[in-house]
């Protein structure tokens, strides 16, 4: 295979399986976002970790820039190749290697779908709660590069909460293995959290070891209308106080993100008769469903009496619940055949009314041709901005205006799908001169020939 190789990149025959002229497909050219896409120079696809340090040898050696490419579901241009680069392709990094049920980790090669984690761990009777609506196709080693979020943040935590250790290999070709299953481990630096988050600059991740927990006996989640947006955060402020521990999630949805989905999604029907201002999904889960439900309904009971909650709708069992949850994913099936462009970003939540205010006012002065949906975790910080409909020549201002604006309530201008090649120019938003300086001399420590995923994060100097 290595002889498909073109002539400049002969350094690289080194085993690993090649593709390269018209065998590299569309798949290699883009993120899911599908923006400046371009063909890699070739696409190597290593089948072990000593393959791979073979190639970033080989790549350090010549100062061959390289981009590493797992699921591909990336929004942020992270894995789309740049003029001149070769990719590295982890998809033959595919397997659980081990569950242990009494550490209660799981250890699996990075190029893992997400969905088959969840599963394995589920037949066991535990669960990894990290999960993403790209979860069929998202890699593990992706989620962990992208320090991946999801809906379950606000009961788990991020990605970076749920590993336990890892096997990276260097730009130089170097492997780093510490495959830990131990939640106390103070034992020098915890090198992992160079990794994790960094995007695939630092080294390339091979093998996780992740944290699973016990499967929750109970599940109660119900829909919730709101007069306004504050409702939700004042409801959120009484749900962390009398509900402790037992919170999964907390989605809220504004009503321009209500009436342009619900309409599209098949199976959620019209739970409520009125139009209203915001709307929440909220998800308990516990090990006792009687009394879990006993105690949502009469929590709910209370905030509908004091005027919180304007209206309510439980779901009486899985199904119904799966039906209330796929208003949330219905974003899928809205943007199916249409450009949207996803911002992902953080406010402090005392402030997310006053942004998204400022916000809605703004699109109807300067762009009330757009469709504007927001929706997010909330919990956690996390807001979705998504527009569509924005005319040729609108993509640029249109970042501008989100992250400018992102930038003065001092939030971040990535909640959880990362910064990659689109926000390198708006990183000093969130991050100071001090911080981005310390960011390129790790860089340029670990990567002195600034081959690995080059551009990305940070720009160069």
């Amino acid at each position: 295979m290595a002889a498909s190789l073109p002539e400049s990149l002969q350094f690289l025959s080194v085993g690993a399986t090649v593709l390269s002229g018209d065998d590299i497909t569309d798949r290699y050219t883009s993120d899911w976002t599908f923006v400046n896409h371009c063909k890699p120079d070739a696409v190597l696809r290593p089948a072990s970790t000593l393959e791979l340090a073979a190639i970033m040898k080989a790549c350090h050696q010549n100062h061959q820039p390289v981009v590493v490419q797992g699921g591909l579901t990336g929004l942020a241009g992270g894995a789309t190749p740049s003029h001149g680069e070769v990719a590295v392709s982890l998809e033959k990094f595919n397997g659980i290697e081990e569950i242990d049920e009494f550490a209660m980790t799981m250890t699996v090669k990075a190029g893992t779908p997400l969905q088959t984690v969840q599963d394995a761990a589920l037949a066991k009777g535990l669960v990894f709660p990290m999960d993403l609506g790209a979860r069929g196709t998202a890699t593990i080693g992706g989620n962990v590069s992208t320090n991946a979020g999801g809906v379950q943040v606000i009961r788990y935590g991020m990605t970076r909460a749920l590993v336990m250790g890892l096997e990276v290999v260097l730009p130089d070709g170097t492997i780093i293995t510490s495959l830990n299953k131990m939640l106390k481990n103070n034992a020098g630096y915890d090198l992992k959290h160079l990794f994790i988050g960094a995007e695939g600059t630092l080294g390339i991740v091979t093998r996780v070891v992740l944290r699973l927990f016990a499967k929750p006996k109970s599940r109660c989640t119900a829909v919730l209308a709101f007069n306004e947006f504050a409702n939700s955060v004042e409801l959120l402020r009484k749900i962390q106080a009398d509900l402790t521990g037992l919170v999964n999630c907390y989605e809220v949805m504004w009503d321009c993100y209500f009436d342009n989905v619900a309409p599209t999604v098949k199976n959620f029907g019209k739970p409520f008769d009125e139009s209203h201002g915001a709307y929440a999904i909220l998800e308990l889960c516990g090990n006792h469903q009687q009394r879990d439900s006993e105690l949502l309904e009469s929590f709910l009971a209370e905030q509908l009496e004091s005027g919180i909650v304007a209206d309510v709708v439980i779901a009486q069992n899985d199904t119904q619940a799966d039906n209330l949850w796929s208003l949330r994913h219905g974003i899928g099936e809205f943007g199916s055949g249409r450009p949207l462009i996803n911002y992902d970003v953080s406010i402090p939540i005392g402030d997310m009314d006053t942004f998204t205010r400022q916000i809605l006012q703004q699109q109807q002065t300067t762009y009330p041709h757009i469709t504007l949906l927001l929706f997010g975790h909330i919990g956690d910080s996390n807001l979705h901005v998504v527009i569509g409909d924005y005319k040729d020549g609108e993509f640029k201002p249109l970042k501008d205006w989100i992250h400018q604006l992102t930038g003065q309530f001092n939030g971040s201008i990535s909640a959880e799908h990362g910064i990659g090649k689109l926000k390198t120019d708006y990183l000093p938003l969130s991050r100071s001169a001090e911080e981005i300086a310390l960011m390129r001399l790790i860089k340029s420590t670990i990567d002195p020939h600034n081959i690995l995923n080059r551009g990305r994060v940070i720009n160069a100097t």
